[in-house]
């Protein structure tokens, strides 16, 4: 079993990444916290070779230059499972993801292990590999960290590495589907990765159950909320939860009495954006029919309402 490095100190990071030149894959994790903003706060990078593993500090280091640069080395197959999370770190590290990828969750579901499996089942039915579930909840910000938690992280790509084997020769017998390479690239696009306000509404649970201009308010509050939680760096529930912006969407209220009876919404949302809500929902009510989203043809010719009950 490989030794674990953990790097804290830029010297040895050199050295680790100088031990990477002739890698033609790695196995990539990433460990993060969320809980209090809106961008992700990358807390820990694994990486594994065929030699070496490293669970990587970037709360402790001065410069994450030497191990991006390894990553985005386009000679170099970065292995990640489940990989957008990970990926999306990256993307706002350099504007771009490193190239190219190869995610484990996706191969898993060609070669028949079912859509979106865990990487801890995945490994039990792969390898026969029991993972230990008990720091999946972790503050990966807290120093020191733990050694256990450490070796958690590291099982993230140890056994990555042996799972990317396994498939690499399962996928050379049985023909790499074409869909596997293009859904690989598509990890890869830009566009993914940036924020859209204009599409937050589709995150939102039950949003199907609204119609015509309710479902176009939907779209501008949480639109607003999102260009809000950007511009703060603040989690969308912290500028307002789902329930109250639905709830918004329904009745459409006109004046600040009305904003009242909406349930969840707090005093102070109330205090410091009534204002700005309301002049979201009269927006989108002076629209014309046909700009509302998911309309069908018949609907946006006779203007249809949609209002739900």
């Amino acid at each position: 079993m490989n030794p674990v490095l953990y790097l804290v100190d830029q010297p040895a990071l050199i050295e680790f990444c100088a031990g990477l030149r002739d890698a033609s894959w790695l196995a990539l994790d990433t460990e993060f916290f969320r809980e209090q903003t809106y961008y992700p706060q990358l807390c820990l990078i694994q990486v594994a070779s065929t030699e070496q593993i490293a669970c990587i500090d970037p709360l402790a280091l001065p410069s994450l230059e030497p191990l991006l640069d390894v990553l985005y080395d386009a000679t170099v197959t970065k292995v990640l499972h489940a990989a957008y999370q990970d990926l999306e770190i990256f993307y706002y590290l350099r504007g771009a993801v490193p190239t190219p990828i190869f995610d484990t969750q996706l191969a898993a579901a060609a070669l028949g292990y079912g859509d979106q499996i865990g990487y801890a089942n995945l490994a039990q039915q792969m390898l026969n590999v029991e993972l230990a579930k008990t720091h999946t909840r972790v503050n990966w910000r807290q120093r020191p960290l733990a050694p256990e938690w450490l070796a958690y992280a590291a099982d993230d790509v140890r056994y990555l590495r042996d799972i990317y084997r396994r498939q690499q020769a399962l996928l050379a017998e049985q023909g790499e589907p074409e869909t596997l390479a293009e859904a690989f690239a598509a990890l890869t696009d830009p566009a993914r990765y940036q924020p859209q306000p204009q599409e937050a509404w589709r995150r939102i649970h039950d949003h199907r159950r609204l119609r015509g201009v309710q479902r176009a308010v939907l779209r501008a509050l949480a639109a607003w909320r999102e260009e809000q939680a950007i511009r703060n760096d603040r989690p969308r529930r912290w500028i307002l939860h789902d329930g109250p912006l639905l709830d918004l969407a329904r009745r459409m209220p006109d004046d600040l009495e009305g904003l009242t009876q909406i349930h969840g919404l707090p005093p102070g949302t109330l205090r410091r954006h009534g204002s700005a809500l309301l002049e979201c929902i009269a927006a989108v009510r002076a629209e014309p029919p046909e700009q509302w989203p998911g309309l069908t043809a018949t609907e946006k010719i006779v203007g249809f309402n949609g209002l739900s009950s």
